[in-house]
């Protein structure tokens, strides 16, 4: 895909795209410092991969990142000795990535693509992931078959995402999580806001997908805040919200055919 001919894309890409060229800066200012001081966990929690163990032992294992932003993830796990390669349709974001690159001295291939419409060969990679990034910007009813593609056989795709309960409960007017439930479950597709999209799924819409991309669903991980959980992402009412249901999902699938 030509990424510079933006009438060629889908319109919640268009979207999205907008929002990220102009919100990177804003977004890094917020965010960039928790994320480079624990780069290697998950979700709005930052909850340690060490802990959770979602990648598992990466070294020798070549990786691709979908919505890879200032690739926070992919330069800490070059140490581990993983080939990781970086994927974002942001320039804006790649080019924090390239200035994260430069000041901690490692190299990660970069590339400006739509997880959409993976730039990689069948069966190039052995691990595709992203914590939110790709898998919530993007339509899931292709970002699952593409990395899938990319996958080779018994390669990992994982990723972090909402969980659907967040979709259910969010309160629009008061804009947070709330108690009551406030949307319908089944035919949760996108949000569509001033400046992004954002897509979700139930839990059985992504088996489904999963199942008809050739994957098998190996672990489904719904992780909760910690005890001294700081947030940059969210206020303390969505914390004790999260405490007793699932904000976040991390899933994880196994490709099983070629």
């Amino acid at each position: 895909m030509a990424t510079d001919d933006r009438t060629a894309l889908p319109a919640h890409v268009r979207k999205n795209l907008a929002g990220w060229e102009a919100g990177s800066d804003a977004y890094q200012r917020a965010h960039g410092e928790a994320l480079e001081l624990a780069p290697l966990a998950w979700g709005v929690w930052r909850v340690p991969e060490a802990e959770l163990r979602v990648l598992g032992d990466v070294g020798g294992l070549d990786l691709l990142e979908l919505g890879c932003g200032a690739a926070q993830w992919s330069i800490a796990l070059v140490p581990l000795g993983a080939r990781a390669t970086g994927l974002d349709l942001s320039a804006r974001q790649l080019d924090h990535a390239r200035r994260r690159q430069r000041a901690a001295g490692v190299q990660v291939p970069l590339v400006r693509a739509s997880g959409e419409r993976v730039p990689f060969a069948d069966s190039s990679f052995d691990v595709v992931f992203c914590d939110h990034g790709a898998m919530t910007f993007a339509d899931p009813e292709r970002t699952v078959p593409e990395a899938a593609r990319v996958l080779r056989p018994g390669g990992l795709f994982a990723f972090a995402a909402l969980s659907p309960w967040h979709e259910v409960c969010y309160d629009d007017e008061a804009d947070r999580v709330g108690m009551a439930l406030r949307h319908d479950y089944f035919g949760l597709d996108r949000y569509e806001g001033d400046d992004e999209v954002v897509f979700t799924r139930t839990y059985g819409d992504w088996v489904r997908l999963f199942v008809a991309s050739g994957l098998a669903v190996e672990e489904l991980i719904e992780p909760r805040p910690p005890g001294d959980a700081t947030l940059t992402y969210r206020d303390a009412e969505t914390r004790a919200w999260a405490r007793r249901f699932p904000l976040e999902v991390i899933w994880k699938a196994r490709k099983t055919r070629a």
